[in-house]
């Protein structure tokens, strides 16, 4: 099962807010080996496949530094193969970039942050019949990534080329202010379900029983305020629908269940209850 191909609904491009568009794009191209699709004065679109863009960034007016906030926890970038993750491993150690790591038993992973503070995570799956479940919840915890074994999955005559082109995005983590009502966005209004609950302080949602394609917590605080609009961070994301009947599908549901939503160029977004925008595109 490709859990970022239709029938599922995936979030497929992430648009982020920075500061200084130049530094922000010598890291996403030299340090994390994406390249650039196309650049204008304000903003910068990368791909790994030299077609399709993951992730924008845009270097709003007065960029206002990142906060204590709802938005952005971490974007996360899923890797093609075992081997890609340890390719990315010695990237990192080599240009002396910080990173924290984790086996969350479906996947192994790399944490890190862009120069302002965006939270990225590089990771791979687990095959998903290794995963295990249980009354529609997913197993998962964080354990220490074993990175011996991650090693022997590289091939040392290979030479470090960048994101490779099978690259996607594979979810993203959220701060809400509050979990209930975030929850019932994601849900409700958007249609995916849960999959893990972490006791009430964060939710894992998804669809066709991925781990998550989108998650939620409440660890900058219960109440944490929405950031500015020119604060660094997420500026807003693309969640892919299938096709046009599905997508309008969550289009009625959000509007019946009382959420906002607002038409831009033949556009559609919607916004979570604590402001994270949310392009539904098919």
């Amino acid at each position: 099962m490709n859990f970022h191909t239709p029938p599922a609904v995936h979030v497929e491009h992430v648009k982020l807010n920075v500061s200084n568009l130049e530094h922000s794009i010598e890291f996403y191209t030299k340090t994390l080996g994406f390249s650039l699709l196309d650049k204008n004065d304000q903003s910068a679109s990368l791909t790994a496949d030299g077609e399709t863009s993951l992730i924008s960034l845009h270097q709003p007016e007065n960029a206002k530094p990142k906060g204590r906030t709802s938005g952005l926890y971490h974007f996360a970038i899923l890797l093609p193969e075992r081997s890609d993750l340890a390719a990315i491993t010695l990237q990192l150690a080599h240009k002396n970039i910080r990173f924290g790591s984790a086996d969350h038993l479906v996947s192994e992973a790399l944490y890190l942050n862009d120069p302002d503070g965006n939270g990225i995570e590089i990771y791979i799956d687990r095959p998903a019949e290794e995963w295990s479940w249980k009354n529609g919840r997913v197993d998962m915890t964080t354990d220490p990534l074993d990175f011996e074994d991650l090693l022997k999955s590289f091939d040392p005559n290979t030479q470090w080329d960048g994101m490779p082109a099978g690259t996607v995005m594979g979810h993203l983590h959220l701060h809400v202010g509050n979990i209930g009502d975030a929850v019932k966005f994601y849900t409700d209004g958007l249609g995916l379900e849960i999959v893990c609950d972490l006791a009430g302080q964060a939710m894992f949602m998804s669809t066709e029983k991925y781990h998550h394609h989108i998650a939620v917590n409440i660890w900058n605080g219960i109440g944490a305020p929405a950031p500015d609009e020119n604060s660094v961070g997420l500026n807003h994301y693309v969640l892919r629908y299938p096709d046009e009947t599905s997508r309008d599908t969550a289009v009625s549901r959000l509007e019946e269940t009382g959420f906002n939503v607002t038409r831009e160029d033949g556009r559609i977004f919607s916004a979570d209850p604590s402001g994270s925008r949310v392009e539904l595109a098919f």
